[in-house]
This record gives structure tokens, sequence and C-alpha cells, in this order.
């Protein structure tokens, strides 16, 4: 049974300080120079305090990690630790990727400098050591990915029997990726009774059937519409032959004067290939993908926030997770297989109410996969040719390979496919050394 959201008298007048947060979390607040809560934010964080259950979907760039952080936060500090001795984990937050965990991490860090709760991250692809050493210490929050936080129920290196608050977010990327049945085994480790946030992009039917399982009355907060993109942000279409993506995208770098851009392939191979035809155009660029070790992903990352290379050319592992704030330009090279995926990539841009630009290099191939983006939008993409780029009105159109499964089986953080058996992670070898599982 839903919850009807309940009205917000004054919405426009409310400041942090209305919630009724403590001292300390306002402090940090403030420090971030926030002022003003959003529209998400003015729903969530009282519903949080007063210990419902939450089905909400947003955008991302919305301020949603705020609005679960902040009254997690609040109530964790409000009731007793039940170990006084030692810190259990009394606040799971899930995520699909690890740049969302350590995104959702670093937002805890900071939201909690001031206030008496410790909190650390846990994903695959990096040594067990640091994170054993955290939760040997105690941690009040976890936030992780699926596949390593299992690992550790293995292991028992963590107890996850004193939970108070879960947090499922970006739960519609962990469907996709094939978390489903990670989920389940750790709500079997979880106390029946807890508050349950589940957070999600989208707000699918398999959403609403997630919810319908795992969450007890509650109470239904979507800001935005339906599968829809960023507000501010511009949607273009330049009409180009598959060959001649590349020439056009450094001349309109060059020409607009593009300084930071984010640029989606459909695969690793193609993200490393483009990376190296950029360069020869003389346009700096950095490839982000499931290949890449988590060291070499976060100096790519800091180099391209930092403006050492003007393009970040990345996969859909990127598409969530990434907080590149004021991100002005969002480059399809080619349109993604799932239309949703669309709304993914482009909400890296027009965050937090700034303008952004969209922009997709349709070749004749993917005339299908933009009418799928147009039917979810609900509405036409303006298109154009660029002089010089016309596309050949006699090139016979290729088959645009297709992922298995569509929602599911999608590849994984790090590019595998994710089996249902065990939501994305490698099957023990019998020998030999095994690599960390993707989490």
């Amino acid at each position: 049974m839903w919850a009807r959201p309940a009205p917000l008298p004054g919405a426009s007048s409310l400041t942090f300080e209305s919630f009724g947060l403590k001292p300390e979390l306002l402090r940090a607040i403030h420090e971030q120079r926030y002022d003003t809560p959003t529209p998400v934010q003015r729903k969530t964080i009282p519903a949080i305090l007063r210990g419902e259950d939450l089905l909400a979907a947003a955008q991302t760039g919305t301020g949603k990690t705020a609005g679960f952080a902040l009254p997690l936060l609040q109530r964790l500090m409000a009731t007793p630790s039940p170990l006084p001795r030692f810190r259990p984990v009394r606040g799971l937050i899930l995520v699909p990727t690890r740049e969302l965990a350590l995104q959702v991490g670093e937002s805890f860090c900071t939201y909690g400098a001031h206030v008496p709760i410790r909190s650390t991250t846990v994903f695959g692809g990096v040594s067990m050591g640091p994170q054993l050493d955290a939760l040997r210490a105690g941690r009040d929050i976890v936030v992780a990915t699926p596949g390593r936080l299992l690992d550790h129920v293995a292991r028992k290196t963590i107890d996850l029997g004193q939970v108070e608050i879960l947090v499922l977010d970006e739960a519609d990327r962990m469907l996709d990726m094939g978390f489903i049945h990670d989920i389940k085994r750790l709500m079997a480790l979880l106390p029946r009774r807890r508050q349950n946030l589940l957070f999600s992009a989208t707000f699918s039917d398999s959403i609403k059937a997630l919810a319908d399982r795992l969450l007890n009355r509650p109470r239904l907060i979507e800001v935005a519409r339906r599968n829809s993109p960023a507000e501010k942000v511009d949607h273009l279409v330049y009409r180009v032959d598959r060959d001649r993506k590349t020439a056009l995208l450094a001349e309109l770098i060059h020409r607009g004067g593009w300084e930071q851009v984010l640029v989606f392939t459909r695969t690793k191979h193609g993200a490393n290939k483009l990376v190296q035809k950029l360069e020869r155009a003389h346009v700096t660029a950095v490839a982000m993908h499931g290949n890449k070790s988590q060291s070499a992903r976060v100096r790519a990352l800091a180099s391209f926030k930092e403006g050492g290379v003007r393009v970040l050319v990345a996969t859909d592992i990127a598409a969530r997770g990434l907080d590149i704030a004021s991100l002005p330009h969002v480059v399809n090279f080619e349109l993604p297989n799932v239309a949703e995926d669309y709304v993914h990539r482009i909400g890296r841009t027009g965050r937090a109410g700034a303008s952004g630009e969209a922009v997709s290099l349709v070749c004749v191939d993917e005339a299908r996969l933009l009418r799928d983006i147009e039917k979810l939008l609900g509405r036409r993409l303006p298109a154009r040719e660029l002089a010089g780029f016309e596309p050949d009105p006699n090139v016979r159109p290729k088959p645009v390979e297709q992922k298995r499964g569509a929602n599911r089986g999608r590849p994984n953080e790090m590019g595998r496919i994710a089996s249902p058996r065990a939501g994305g992670r490698r099957r023990r070898k019998p020998a030999g050394k095994r690599r960390h599982p993707t989490g």
C-alpha cells in the first residue's frame, strides 16, 4: 500500500534549519555553501526523520545523496549504539558501482565531518586490507557494492545484524546489472525491523515490484517525470556517417572551444580507439571503463576534473556515479542500446539547476535507437547537419550489436555480463589467483 506524498506548504521558503537538523550537520552544510534545500531534499529529509520507508524517484544532480545522508546521520546520532564498546554497522547503503560508492562515501564524510558517526566504503577491484582494518575498528555506516559486501559476509568480517537503516541507491541500475539475487541474500541477513529507503533515477514497474517486496508502506516521492532528463539540458542531434564521427567531434570541440566534454561509447575498445584518434586530432583525451584499474580510473577522472584533459571518453559505467560539477557538454558518440541509458548519460550535465548540452552523433545505423529515445522522451530531438560533414544518402545501414538481455545480463562495472547466480561476480576459479570481484 502506498502512502500519498505529504504537501509542503511554503516549500520554497524552507531552509535546512527548518528540518530541525542538529547544529553539527548545519555547520557542515554551510561549509559547503548550501543555503536552500533542493526539491527532493524538501520531501525526503522530513520523511526519513519521521522514520518512514521511502520510494523516491529523482534524476541525478537533484541532491538526492544529501537527501538521505543528512537525515540518516541525524537518526543514528539520536539513538545509542546497541554495542557501546564497538561500532556495529547501523546504516547500510547499497550502490551498483565503485564510482558511486566513492561518491556517496565522500558525501557521508563531508556531512558527517562534525558528528561522532564514522563511515567507510566497501567495493571490489581493490585490496581488502584497508576495508578489513576499517571494519575491525568499527563503522556506523557502510557504503557498499553488493558483491564485495557478500565477500565480507562470507569471510565473517562484517555483521549486518544491527542495521537500522537500509538505503538502496540507484536501485534500477542494480536491477539492470543483475544484482537482484545478491540483494535478496543481503536482505535475509538484516533485522526485520528497520527503515528502508529506495532511490532510483528511473521509476519503472520493476522498481515498484521491488519496493512492494522490500518496503513497509513506503512514502512515494517523485520529483521528476518518469525517465525524464534534466530540464535545463539542450538536446541536439548531428547526422553524420559512421566513419566521420571522430572528425565531426573534433571539429565541434575546436570550433566551440569546448574545454570539458564527457563522451560516451558503447564498448571499452571503442573508448580506447576514440582516445587515440582524438589525440591525433590535437584533442587531449583519456578513457575510463571497466578494464582500467581503480587507480587508473581515479587518475583519469581527477585529470578531467582538473582540466588536464579536455575529453573523458567513457562507457556506460560512468553514466551513474560520476559527480562532475557544472559539466557543460555530454556527447553520445554512439547511442546506447537501451533508451533509458540516454537519460542516465545526459544526467551528468544540467545538474543542480545548471544548464548543459547533450549532443548525439547519429549515423544511419542508429535510426531505430534514436526513435526509441524519442519515444521514451515523448518528443523529437532537434537534428542538424554540419557543413562538410553531411551524411551520404547512399550509405546502407549496418546492424548495431546488441547486448544480451537488454536490461538483464548487461555488463557490470568491469564489463562482464552479470550472471543471475552471482549478480555479476566471477565464478571462483579452482586454482590460481582470483581477481577481486567487482562488487
